[in-house]
């Protein structure tokens, strides 16, 4: 007997708003029993993670900040995703951005530099793009894979960071620690709620979805990349430039993750440091399928990542949770919406015929 999957004609919408919800309560059940098995208080770890962030001001303003970068990368990715184009490497172009930003305050650090903070965001945004844009030349000239070449020129960026903080920009009154000098104030984002540590980069995120949507949903150039996702040969028949479409994706998520290393690096932490590389470019794939590749959805998902990351944290302090239980958590989070995702779109079909 053979299982086969058949795509369904059509798929309902109430079940496709439903499916992060139903992944959601399947991962909060399959964490009570991973973290009873693990000898953690299961319900204090799950209060944690997914209420705390909610229950004081100051842990709420840090999911904000948090949601800022990845809402921004995923915004750029999921330009890519939705034309087939894998950019798996936002985070070596988020730390490239950072780098390109943090070139003006190390050089300048008096900050008698004009318009410095317009500059390092500009840079960095240029430095991610350029970053992105050497996958979709190898892929446009000689067929080689965006997603190997992305996520190996992550490694890189990270041996170019590491280089850098640990040679010529290491800052030599910083107690021999890996970091620049720190930053000097107008080259600093402005804070966006006062008493806070969040800034105007949310203000970017948030432009950057209202741009996304439009594009994505009201201009032809957007149209060209659903084609090319969901019809690559229509879209061969149609005229569309497919190497165009590949440069345009790994362009707008290359952007977008410069972006946000360049905001990273002029708000929460105020100078380069190692710890840049958080992980924001890989979580930010989680983002944007758990918002279904679409820009409101992507809005809502990096909300609820976001405050998964302040809530992690609160576990491991009050139920004794190893940090990797949270991108544990995150996994889950995803597979399951990725299998409800996939019920919802296909069915299951067995084939009992008996080969002669």
């Amino acid at each position: 007997m053979k299982v086969r999957l058949v795509r369904r004609d059509s798929a309902s919408r109430m079940a496709m708003l439903a499916a992060p919800v139903l992944a959601l309560v399947l991962t909060c059940l399959t964490s009570l029993i991973l973290f009873a098995a693990l000898g953690k208080p299961a319900g204090v770890a799950l209060h944690a993670l997914l209420l705390k962030p909610f229950l004081s001001w100051y842990s709420f303003s840090e999911v904000l900040l948090k949601t800022a970068p990845l809402l921004l990368i995923a915004q750029g990715l999921a330009i890519g995703f939705r034309a087939n184009v894998f950019n798996i490497g936002a985070e070596g172009q988020f730390v490239i951005g950072a780098i390109c930003a943090s070139a003006f305050p190390v050089y300048f650090p008096n900050g008698d530099l004009p318009m410095m903070l317009p500059a390092m965001i500009i840079c960095g945004a240029l430095g991610g793009m350029a970053y992105a844009l050497i996958a979709a030349a190898l892929r446009t000239r000689f067929g080689a894979s965006e997603i190997l070449v992305t996520l190996m020129l992550t490694l890189i960026a990270i041996q170019i960071l590491n280089y850098l903080l640990l040679g010529p920009w290491k800052d030599p009154r910083g107690f021999n620690f890996p970091q620049t000098v720190m930053f000097p104030f107008n080259a600093l984002l402005p804070i966006l709620i006062e008493g806070t540590r969040t800034n105007i980069s949310l203000i970017f995120a948030l432009v950057a979805s209202v741009f996304t949507y439009l594009m994505m949903q009201h201009h032809f150039g957007g149209y060209q990349l659903r084609t090319a996702g969901l019809a690559p040969k229509a879209a061969l028949y149609a005229g569309f430039s497919a190497p165009r479409l590949i440069w345009i994706s790994l362009a707008f998520g290359g952007l977008a993750a410069g972006i946000a290393g360049a905001s990273e690096v002029a708000g929460p932490l105020g100078q380069l440091q190692r710890s840049v590389a958080t992980g924001y470019g890989f979580a930010a794939i989680i983002v944007a399928y758990l918002g279904g590749l679409n820009p409101i959805g992507i809005v809502i998902s990096s909300f609820i990542i976001s405050a998964l990351y302040i809530g992690g944290d609160s576990a491991t302090v009050s139920a004794g949770l190893p940090v990797a239980a949270v991108e544990v958590f995150q996994g889950m989070l995803l597979g399951f919406y990725l299998l409800t995702f996939t019920l919802i779109r296909y069915r299951i079909e067995f084939d009992r015929r008996i080969a002669a």
